[in-house]
């Protein structure tokens, strides 16, 4: 990677469900400093936006919720149609705090198994896309086959830490970069071999990329990072590791 990238933020118009992704992108970035997609960017796209045009608005009106989701709404202090909603996408219910279920879905720990209530129109949710990394790989090809570009493309949530106020960019999906970087091997500035150091390129691009996109009426749900020197492959996916070697879910699975 160079010593040096820049982050472009795109704004956009409204983005509605059966949206052309890729085309209202294309226009937006000719409006940003970047001017217009180069080979080697990574476009990073907030979840937000992929779910909607790919049409995963869910409107509460329609939800009726069963007698689970009632019991955890009663104890978790949440809307039961919403706690529904959340089962239903969820693949485990693993705990939770008041307005909030820990979910597991896409083999990853997250609040609300994702389902955002911001940015979704009145009365409405937007769970994640159904297949992230998919979504990812269609709007490189996409985004190529109408620039001739060849760029990097990560889908990006907002997800709180263990332990830390305030929430950070995280990666779901994503295509043309690896997700993560073995340092094993490598030595440190003592000479030391590095034994378990990876470093979570996909993440570290997204959080970046949420300095400029922001969570709120900001319309930016794109940014380009620019300058980063990663080649573009036909790399597909996040790579994850099992419940079991995860440090977290351990200790919750012995709490349980």
């Amino acid at each position: 990677m160079t010593d040096s990238y820049s982050v472009h933020g795109i704004r956009t118009p409204l983005i509605t469900s059966g949206s052309d992704l890729a085309g209202v992108l294309i226009q937006a970035v000719s409006r940003t400093g970047a001017g217009e997609f180069q080979s080697g960017d990574v476009l990073v796209v907030a979840e937000t936006a992929v779910s909607t045009v790919e049409g995963g608005i869910i409107a509460l009106d329609g939800i009726v919720p069963d007698g689970e989701s009632l019991r955890l709404a009663r104890k978790y202090s949440l809307d039961p149609r919403l706690v529904q909603c959340i089962r239903a996408e969820s693949d485990e219910i693993v705990g939770g705090i008041p307005g909030f279920l820990l979910c597991m879905k896409h083999g990853t720990l997250l609040p609300n198994a994702g389902i955002d209530t911001s940015n979704a129109p009145p009365g409405c949710i937007t769970p994640l896309p159904r297949n992230p990394n998919r979504s990812a790989a269609c709007l490189m090809h996409e985004i190529e086959r109408r620039t001739g570009a060849r760029i990097g493309i990560v889908i990006a949530d907002s997800r709180t830490h263990p332990m830390r106020a305030g929430c950070s960019g995280v990666a779901i999906g994503c295509a043309g970069i690896p997700s993560v970087i073995d340092a094993r091997g490598r030595r440190d500035l003592y000479g030391k071999e590095l034994h378990v150091t990876r470093q979570a390129l996909a993440d570290n691009i997204a959080s970046s990329a949420e300095i400029v996109m922001g969570e709120a009426d900001e319309s930016t749900p794109a940014a380009i990072v620019r300058g980063l020197g990663i080649p573009i492959t036909d790399t597909i996916g996040i790579e994850t590791i099992a419940a079991s070697e995860c440090l977290f879910m351990g200790l919750l699975e012995k709490s349980r």
